[in-house]
């Protein structure tokens, strides 16, 4: 049996899942749409529009379109942006998920320049902005930072940075991909964030856990321009009630407990204080996420998932992310139904068998 096959029998065999909701089960998941769920037709009506009006509400904005992915999302308000402004510059940070994992489609799709400000391995600075000099149409704005853990800037450091574009006559764009869980972070309701953006992006299969899909949100004006862009790039499918579906439920479902996660989070990053050769990045977490840092090697953590896996049940992570450290792993833990089935003080022991 190839080494991947037998990794994933042994997850099947789990009953205790560290990561997120749990496995991603297609029964589990077409258990999220309602059997009397009202059908689409062409993106307008039934389901799909009282998704979008609960968004609106949610998010506190004017209107609000579902499409099928945020790459398709994002490069169409962006577009919007820059046609309006006659300016092809947006500025974000270097681990942008524009940049960084979507081919640069802005650029090849949409003649957008790509402009980072910045340092990777940190929060975008009010500094940071203040060397760009050059006119720019868009400022885009991550909450949380996911490559950096789910850090996210505080909500006294924030309104500069928006402040500097605005003076410049520039829109803010939040990729709020986890949202629900930023809010979560800053103790605050989801529209309180989105009220500080021009245009919001959120995401409906990652915190929560719903079918891939996500909502624009924003004025009205330009709402309606990216419903267009969705029909011309592919997006105005003929139902996307699916997808809306599973959204609005989940979403109904899982919002409330979003401060739920981030209790558990902060639980969780305390129960590691007291572990050596374990960093827990940010600490404590900002957001219902956190990376943490684990000294072993590649093979002693796949040696350790294995274990955890055949003796205890536990699935951990299917794989690490190298550093420039090869005695340090980095992995992302999601905190999500399945993790706050375990107490924090298990979660640190199942961990903890990675640096034993």
């Amino acid at each position: 049996m190839p080494a991947d096959d037998d990794l994933a029998a042994l997850r099947e065999r789990c009953s205790h899942f560290l990561h997120g909701h749990g496995p991603v089960r297609a029964a589990d998941l077409l258990a999220t749409i309602p059997p009397d769920t009202e059908v689409d037709r062409y993106g307008d009506g039934g389901v799909v529009a009282e998704l979008e009006d609960e968004v609106t509400s949610v998010l506190g904005k004017e209107a609000a379109v579902f499409l099928p992915s945020g790459t398709m999302a994002q490069q169409a308000v962006l577009r919007v942006h820059a046609d309006r402004r006659q300016r092809p510059a947006i500025v974000f940070h270097p681990a942008c998920h524009l940049d960084q994992h979507e081919g640069r489609g802005y650029q090849r799709l949409h003649q957008l320049t790509g402009r980072p400000a910045g340092d990777p391995g940190r929060l975008l600075t009010i500094k940071d902005l203040s060397a760009v000099a050059e006119p720019v149409a868009a400022l885009v704005v991550e909450l949380p930072q996911r490559d950096l853990g789910g850090q996210q800037p505080s909500l006294d450091d924030l309104p500069a940075q928006l402040g500097w574009a605005r003076e410049r006559g520039a829109a803010v764009h939040l990729d709020g991909a986890r949202l629900w869980e930023s809010a979560a972070g800053y103790g605050e309701p989801p529209a309180t964030i989105a009220a500080l953006f021009d245009t919001v992006y959120v995401s409906f299969y990652k915190g929560i856990g719903a079918l891939p899909g996500c909502c624009l949100a924003g004025p009205a004006d330009i709402v309606a321009e990216v419903r267009e862009w969705r029909r011309r790039m592919g997006g105005t499918l003929h139902g996307l009630w699916p997808n809306a579906a599973s959204a609005l439920s989940c979403l109904r479902r899982r919002l409330p407990l979003m401060p739920q996660y981030m209790s558990h989070a902060l639980a969780i990053a305390e129960q590691l204080s007291g572990v050596r050769r374990i960093r827990v990045v940010p600490d404590p977490p900002q957001a219902p996420m956190l990376h943490l840092l684990l000294s072993t090697s590649q093979d002693g953590f796949t040696r350790t998932v294995r274990r955890l896996a055949a003796e205890q049940g536990v699935w951990t992570w299917p794989d690490a992310a190298l550093t420039a450290d090869p005695g340090v792993q980095r992995v992302e833990l999601a905190v999500g139904d399945a993790t706050c089935a375990l107490h924090p003080a298990e979660i640190s022991e199942i961990i903890a068998a990675f640096v034993g």
